[in-house]
């Protein structure tokens, strides 16, 4: 038996996420159906961390286990193949030793979220942003993300159906930059909580449209109506995974 770690690309637009479900195709069953169209065998591909339907990925950090040994560029290339007119792309393929985890050993996750900021409509940018047509205060939505970093209960932020133990948090990172009329907010934790980061965006989005909210107050009330809206799905990309103890959060 050989682990083999990649790194994977796609578009969430057309699938459930990344979980295999019998309710459409997700990035999981894409990935393991190529896998089995290559070489016969069936896997189980196990991820960094679970998208939801409609979230892309820049870089997502995958493994699985394959019976035969095979060159790396190789199953890259086939897994290519066959995944040819999928909304999914392997960017890397290597082998690793057999007690790599893609998900428990992850030590940072990078998620980023892009708000088109506009009176006029999306067109080219349809569903890889949230469009606000809306004027949106940058320096509100700084000041006030600045307030989420650190550990916190984060129950306010929560999906009802997030099945985490806990909710507290740590959040390394969080930043609010604008380029023209996008606006992108980018968050790094260890983990986060089902929601969590669209949730955040969702309330750092009505902080920017003049609503009241104020951050500590949100923490301490620890309930999700506390909290500003879940924003949609199509702004938010999960950036990549890190395996180092000592990433530089800079180069984010």
């Amino acid at each position: 038996m050989t682990r083999y770690k990649i790194n994977l690309e796609y578009d969430g637009t057309n699938l459930i996420g990344w979980q295999e479900n019998i309710d459409g195709p997700s990035a999981q069953s894409l990935v393991q159906d190529a896998i089995y169209k290559f070489c016969g065998e069936n896997t189980t591909v196990s991820s960094a961390g679970r998208t939801d339907a409609g979230v892309h990925a820049i870089c997502m950090t995958a493994h699985f286990d394959l019976e035969k040994e095979t060159d790396s560029n190789t199953i890259m290339r086939a897994l290519n193949f066959y995944l040819m007119n999928e909304p999914v792309s392997v960017l890397s393929c290597e082998k690793v030793s057999d007690d790599f985890h893609s998900r428990f050993d992850c030590k940072k996750r990078f998620y980023k979220y892009i708000v088109l900021n506009r009176s006029a409509p999306v067109v080219l940018q349809k569903n890889r942003v949230w469009w606000v047509p809306q004027k949106l205060d940058v320096d509100k939505m700084k000041a006030a993300a600045e307030k989420l970093i650190g550990k916190h209960d984060f129950t306010s932020f929560r999906a009802a159906q997030c099945q985490a133990k806990s909710p507290i948090k740590t959040l390394d990172s969080a930043t609010v930059t604008q380029n023209g009329d996008e606006i992108v907010f980018e968050f790094v934790a260890r983990s986060f909580l089902h929601h969590q980061v669209r949730n955040m965006v969702g309330t750092l989005v009505e902080i920017g449209l003049g609503k009241p909210y104020d951050i500590d107050e949100i923490f301490a009330q620890k309930k999700r109506g506390a909290a500003g809206v879940n924003a949609p799905a199509s702004g938010l990309y999960f950036v990549k995974a890190s395996y180092a103890t000592d990433d530089d959060l800079k180069n984010f």
